[in-house]
């Protein structure tokens, strides 16, 4: 049996209309780093770990295996994707192929949309960690003066080793993710040795928590938008597959792996946490100024637990870096498709880094100018945060809806399918919800998830009639 190559991956590229302009370079452990950095737990869990405790109590916990079962469903319909159709730009490149050009474009405008703002809100994150290492981080006097900077730096680093090439990229990620991997491990380990109690905490919810007119599970919805946050970007592996060497055998291998280790170590960081905890009243638990990083300093020290943040700040340096490659690789697909406006400009791969430069600066650009925006309105940047993971799931369900409708016969995986879809649908509609903890207090601030969505759409469709044209000589000449 021969062992497929280069050229074997490239003739893929060549059936779908494209040259070959990326290094391949990535294997197994690099594609797995890949979605498990996007994902990474000590970023999304050490940042939001307040918001689902606060919602729900420590019964929240329960909010985590929910929302992995839904998730993994869409992982098992990405993996056939990703082995259907390896090329750059994940789903927007597999929503085209499943579905057509039009819901391609709309699931990569959408998802770009999504991205932008998760970049910038995973480099506030450093704001949550780096002045909890060390007092000389708080450089401004404003906590959101002092994000927007830190964020700012952060986004500047990851633009330029996107910039550099792979390989770098490549050699961060994987130093990163075991990084990660090992303090992860080891945090479980202390903070269950610090057991203060049984794991049968995880049955008591909170009392007198808000329904939002759904009863008893009220706060568990509320309170799975932390889980949710979370577990989305395991498709990374697939946007880099033009990068990726064999992609069709391990871009869905690191596609599924990333999210089985995102949630298992996640699960147990979760319960180790809530056993550990020296008092489930205190109200640091439940505020964005205290939280996860709070409580690890509680129990382990201070200077043990400045240890495990200082690995947090390691990891959401890796997440940012993950985010802007995916982000600048849809950008990149979509302008070679010439379905985005200055597409010849974004569209070019530089010829010795193999990176698409150009598409990487404009990411940077464009997400440092959300940090700016954040200075003056943090409120409708907090509410548009929880925006676009509605914006990354409707990316997600507008992929797998035409997966379904094509299908010709009932199967596991047509079942597994429809469940995603009916799962999507669920999630969509619950981190929508008008709550005015997530979403503001004025009626506009808590209609934020309908409202922007409508905006960004029609500026979306004003762009689609920019590039129509273009796209569609595009097809003709492919």
């Amino acid at each position: 049996m021969s062992t497929p190559t280069v050229n074997d991956d490239d003739h893929d590229l060549a059936r779908a209309g494209y040259s070959p302009q990326f290094r391949r370079g990535i294997g197994t452990f690099t594609a797995f780093a890949a979605g498990f950095s996007y994902l990474s737990i000590l970023t999304g869990i050490v940042q939001n770990f307040y918001l689902g405790f606060r919602e729900g109590g420590p019964a929240f916990f329960w909010t985590w295996p929910v929302v992995f079962a839904g998730q993994f469903c869409l992982a098992l319909c990405f993996a056939e994707l990703a082995r259907q159709y390896p090329y750059c730009g994940g789903v927007y490149a597999w929503s085209r192929r499943a579905g057509s050009p039009f819901l391609g474009w709309l699931t990569g405008w959408v998802y770009l949309a999504s991205l932008i703002v998760t970049l910038a809100a995973v480099a506030l994150a450093w704001q949550i960690v780096l002045p909890a290492i060390w007092s000389g981080f708080q450089i401004l006097e404003t906590p959101a003066s002092n994000a927007a900077l830190l964020g700012a730096i952060l986004i500047a680093i990851s633009t330029l080793l996107n910039v550099v090439g792979t390989r770098w990229l490549a050699a961060l990620m994987n130093a990163g993710v075991v990084i990660e991997l090992v303090a992860a491990v080891l945090l479980i380990a202390l903070l269950a040795a610090f057991a203060a109690r049984g794991p049968e905490i995880v049955l008591e919810a909170k009392v007198g928590g808000i329904t939002d007119g759904f009863g008893s599970i009220g706060p568990f919805l509320a309170a799975a938008v932390m889980a949710a946050y979370v577990m989305y970007g395991f498709d990374t592996a697939g946007t880099l597959a033009e990068e990726t060497l064999e992609p069709r055998r391990r871009a869905p291998r690191a596609i599924l792996h990333a999210l089985l280790a995102a949630a298992g170590l996640g699960a147990l960081l979760l319960l180790a946490a809530l056993l550990a905890a020296p008092n489930l009243s205190d109200p640091q638990l439940a505020s964005d100024s205290g939280g996860l990083p709070y409580l690890i300093k509680q129990v382990l020290g201070e200077s043990l637990g400045k240890v495990f943040v200082a690995a947090s700040a390691v990891a959401i340096f890796i997440c940012t870096l993950a985010v802007h490659a995916n982000t600048s690789r849809i950008l990149f697909a979509m302008a070679r498709d010439r379905a985005i406006p200055f597409s010849n400009w974004l569209g070019k791969v530089h010829p010795e880094q193999k990176t698409p430069h150009t598409a990487v600066i404009v990411i940077g650009v464009l997400g440092c100018g959300l940090l700016l925006f954040n200075l003056n309105f943090d409120k409708i940047m907090t509410a548009l945060v929880c925006v676009s993971i509605v914006w990354a799931n409707l990316a997600y369900l507008l992929t797998t809806a035409p997966m379904l409708v094509r299908r010709r016969r009932l199967s596991w995986i047509t079942l597994v399918n429809l469940l995603a879809v009916g799962w999507g649908i669920v999630l969509i509609v619950n981190i929508g919800w008008p709550r005015e903890r997530l979403y503001g207090s004025e009626w506009y601030q808590q209609y934020g998830a309908p409202l922007y969505t409508g905006v960004m759409l029609v500026v979306g469709f004003a762009v689609f009639m920019l590039v129509r044209r273009s796209m569609r000589k595009h097809e003709v000449i492919a």
